[in-house]
């Protein structure tokens, strides 16, 4: 029997930890979550680990691989190049998948290495399986989920090769505001950001030295501020005309299927 059919009895969804945690919070943008499928969340939190700095939970080209679902802490997944630089293709927060490709794939395409101390689930491809044949809801909110993160990645691409120095410097911490407040994390005014300029320099194609000058003159023009752990927004309506950011491309407007 599959287990995630009598994971947990009807009508107790808003009693369910499993609703407020970041996951359970993203995947509500797109699905009106039921008890059965809060359940499964729940489930998914159950081979939950912490990840020290320095150690990498997905290595590119390895096979056989879990994914995670992140939990607490920012991650970053990567490539490295041969000659030693490496480009950072996303900034992972709570409530996002960890090498999700790589058990789809069953070879790794990139590395993913924590930002901070993280704690993380483990989830494997038999794990998705049961779970999906239990709701395909639960699939479907998934698949909304991760069609925004390749949406999000070709933004990305256009941020590197369209956008200026500043642009996508502004674009990108827009970006990560807007995901942070759909998992109930920051405000409409900033957040808390563990990122250091030389981890937002390898996502930005820049120098540190290139980003530092660019928070500077944004400070100055009094559009934000990222200073001690914290990005504030000093005026939001400016920064996103200055960007050219469209929030339309994160598919936040609510559930499309309750």
């Amino acid at each position: 029997m599959n287990r995630f059919l009598t994971a947990r009895p009807p009508g107790t969804g808003l009693q369910n930890p499993a609703a407020k945690s970041p996951l359970a919070r993203k995947l509500a943008a797109y699905v009106v979550l039921s008890d059965t499928e809060l359940a499964i969340l729940g489930e998914f939190e159950k081979r939950r680990r912490r990840f020290p700095l320095g150690q990498d939970l997905v290595y590119e080209g390895q096979g056989n691989q879990s994914a995670y679902i992140l939990s607490e802490g920012w991650a970053c997944s990567y490539k490295l190049l041969p000659n030693g630089s490496r480009q950072i293709v996303d900034f992972q927060i709570p409530g996002d998948f960890l090498g999700l490709r790589s058990v789809l794939l069953q070879t790794a395409d990139h590395n993913v290495e924590p930002v901070t101390v993280i704690e993380a689930s483990e989830i494997t491809s038999e794990d998705l399986i049961e779970a999906f044949s239990a709701t395909p809801r639960l699939a479907t909110a998934i698949l909304w989920a991760t069609s925004r993160d390749e949406a999000m990645v070709v933004e990305h691409l256009v941020n590197l090769g369209r956008r200026d120095a500043a642009q996508r410097t502004v674009h990108c911490l827009l970006e990560l505001g807007m995901r942070l407040r759909l998992v109930g994390i920051g405000t409409a005014s900033g957040y808390a950001c563990p990122l250091s300029q030389y981890l937002l320099a390898d996502a930005l194609g820049l120098s540190a030295v290139h980003v530092n000058r660019v928070l500077r003159q944004l400070r100055e023009d009094g559009l934000l501020t990222f200073q001690k752990g914290k990005v504030e927004f000093l005026d939001l309506e400016r920064l996103i005309g200055f960007a050219d950011f469209d929030r339309t491309y994160l598919d936040h407007e609510g559930p499309i299927l309750t």
